[in-house]
C-alpha cells in the first residue's frame, strides 16, 4: 500500500489570522465600545460648553447695556441738524434752532497764464492759535509746484492747496483745512525776488471763515466746527443747515426697545443651556436609550442651579416679563417689559447689571464651569481626552502584542508543516522499499 507525501494542506496565513482575530476581538470591542462612550460624552460636554459660552457672551453684552443703557434722538427732518446718543445722555426735549454753519475760509491768488512761474522765497502760513508752516518755493516754480510743496509742508494740518483755472487765468487757491474764524489763513512771502511776495498780496478771500451759531432753548452757542460735543448732556450735534428763525425739537429718550432685544437675545441663549442639557441627559423609556450624559451630577448641578436662581428672582423678572415654565425655559413678553422699564428705569440693572441680583449668580456659574483653568466643564473635557488618549494607548499595545502572537503562531504552524513534510518525506522513502519488485527486474 503506497503512502503520499503531500504535507499537511493547511492554509497556514488564513489560520492565523482567524486565531489571531479571535485572540483580539474581547479586548478590541471591550476598548472601542468605553472609547465610543466616551467620545459620546466628549461630545455633549462640548455641546454644552459651547451653549454655556453663547450665553455668556449674551450676558455680558446685557450687563454693559443695562448699567449704560442706550438713548435715541427724535430729530425732524429738515431741521438742520443730526443727533448721536451716548449713555451719559439725559431724557429730555430740546428746541434747537441752527442760524449759521460754521465755513471754512478760502483765498485765491490773481489769475496766472497756463505754467506761469510767480517768483521764488519762503511762502509763510499761519492759522489757529500759533501753528503754521514755511515753505520754501525755488525759481522757476509754477502754481502747481507751488501747490505740491505747500501740501507736503502742511500735510493735511491747516491748509491744502490747489489750482483753479477760470477765465482770468490758473489761480493758486488756499484752503483752510478746518471751518471757523479762528482757523482763517494769514499767507505772507518773503526773499526771493518778490514775485512771492506780488502773488500774496493779492490773494483775494473767496469764502470768508465764519462760526457756527446755534441756539438751544434759546440760549445762544457760538462754535468754531459744524460738530457740536459739549452743548447737549451725551449728545453730540452734527449741524448740517442754516435753518434762520425757526426752531426744532429735538427728544431725548431711552432706546428701550435696544435693551429689549439684549433681553430676548439672552432669553434664547439661556433657553439653549437648558434645551441642551435636557437632550444630552434624557432617557427614552420607549426604547430603554440613555443619552451620553444620563446620570451625570455636573449636569445635574447644573440644571439645579439654573432652577434655583431664576426662582430666586421670579418676581422680578417676571415684572419685566420674564417667565418660567415647567420644564425651565424661558418666555420673554417685550410689552410687558416696556412699560414696567417705563415706571422704574433701573430695574433692569438692579437685575441684570454687572452687579445685578440675578445676573451676579448666573455669571459665577458660568465662570465656574467656562473659565480656561479651572472650569468644570473644562476639566472635565481634559478628563475625557486623557482617557480617549489612554484608549488609543491600549490599542496601540493591543496591536503590539496581536503582532507578537502571529509570529508565535506562524512561526509553529510553520515548524509542524516542516514536521509533517519531513515525515511524509520518510514515509515516502519507506513505500519505496516495501513496494513488490517487477518481474524481470
Amino acid at each position: 500500500m503506497a503512502i503520499n507525501a503531500v504535507g499537511s494542506g493547511l492554509d497556514i496565513p488564513s489560520l492565523v489570522s482567524n486565531l489571531v482575530s479571535s485572540a483580539r476581538a474581547p479586548t478590541e470591542n471591550r476598548i472601542n465600545k468605553a472609547g465610543t462612550a466616551v467620545n459620546a460624552k466628549l461630545s455633549a460636554v462640548g455641546q454644552i460648553k459651547s451653549a454655556m459660552t453663547t450665553l455668556q457672551t449674551s450676558l455680558d453684552k446685557l450687563n454693559k447695556n443695562a448699567d449704560a443703557p442706550a438713548y435715541k434722538a427724535i430729530v425732524p427732518d429738515n431741521a438742520g441738524f443730526s443727533a448721536t446718543m451716548s449713555p451719559t445722555a439725559v431724557a429730555g426735549t430740546y428746541g434747537i434752532r441752527v442760524e449759521s454753519l460754521a465755513v471754512a475760509q478760502k483765498t485765491a491768488s490773481a489769475g496766472y497764464a497756463k505754467d506761469a512761474t510767480p517768483g521764488a522765497g519762503t511762502l509763510t502760513i499761519a492759522w489757529g492759535d500759533g501753528a503754521g508752516i514755511d515753505v520754501e518755493i525755488v525759481a522757476g516754480a509754477t502754481l502747481s509746484d507751488i501747490a505740491s510743496a505747500v501740501n507736503k509742508a502742511a500735510a493735511g494740518e491747516g491748509v491744502t492747496a490747489t489750482v483753479v483755472t477760470s477765465d482770468a487765468g490758473q489761480h493758486l487757491v488756499f484752503a483752510a483745512a478746518e471751518t471757523g474764524i479762528d482757523n482763517a489763513l494769514t499767507i505772507t512771502a518773503a526773499g526771493g525776488d518778490g514775485g512771492l511776495e506780488a502773488l500774496t498780496a493779492g490773494l483775494t478771500e473767496t469764502v470768508a471763515a465764519s462760526d457756527a451759531l446755534i441756539s438751544v432753548d434759546g440760549l445762544e452757542r457760538r462754535s468754531a466746527s459744524n460738530t457740536i460735543t459739549d452743548l447737549v448732556p451725551g449728545t453730540v450735534l452734527e449741524l448740517t443747515a442754516a435753518t434762520v428763525g425757526t426752531t426744532h425739537t429735538l427728544q431725548i429718550s431711552r432706546d428701550n426697545d435696544a435693551l429689549a432685544a439684549n433681553v430676548s437675545g439672552f432669553v434664547t441663549a439661556y433657553n439653549a443651556v437648558v434645551k441642551t442639557l435636557r437632550s444630552t441627559s434624557s432617557y427614552d423609556a420607549a426604547t430603554n436609550t440613555a443619552a451620553a450624559l444620563t446620570g451625570d451630577s455636573l449636569v445635574r448641578t447644573l440644571q439645579q442651579q439654573l432652577r434655583g436662581q431664576i426662582g430666586g428672582e421670579a418676581d422680578a423678572l417676571k415684572a419685566l416679563g420674564i417667565t418660567s415654565d415647567k420644564d425651565g425655559l424661558l418666555s420673554f413678553d417685550s410689552v410687558a417689559f416696556t412699560a414696567h422699564v417705563a415706571d422704574d428705569p433701573g430695574a433692569v440693572s438692579a437685575l441684570f447689571g454687572k452687579d445685578g441680583s440675578y445676573s451676579s449668580q448666573l455669571s459665577k456659574t458660568l465662570h465656574d464651569n467656562l473659565d480656561s483653568i479651572s472650569g468644570s466643564l473644562v476639566l472635565r473635557t481634559q478628563g475625557l481626552d486623557k482617557q480617549i488618549s489612554e484608549y488609543e494607548k491600549q490599542l496601540d499595545d493591543l496591536d503590539l502584542r496581536m503582532a507578537k502572537l502571529t509570529d508565535l503562531y506562524t512561526a509553529q504552524f510553520t515548524a509542524m508543516e516542516v514536521m509533517v513534510i519531513q515525515m511524509q518525506s520518510s514515509m515516502s522513502a519507506l513505500n519505496g522499499l516495501l513496494a513488490p519488485s517487477t518481474p524481470g527486474s
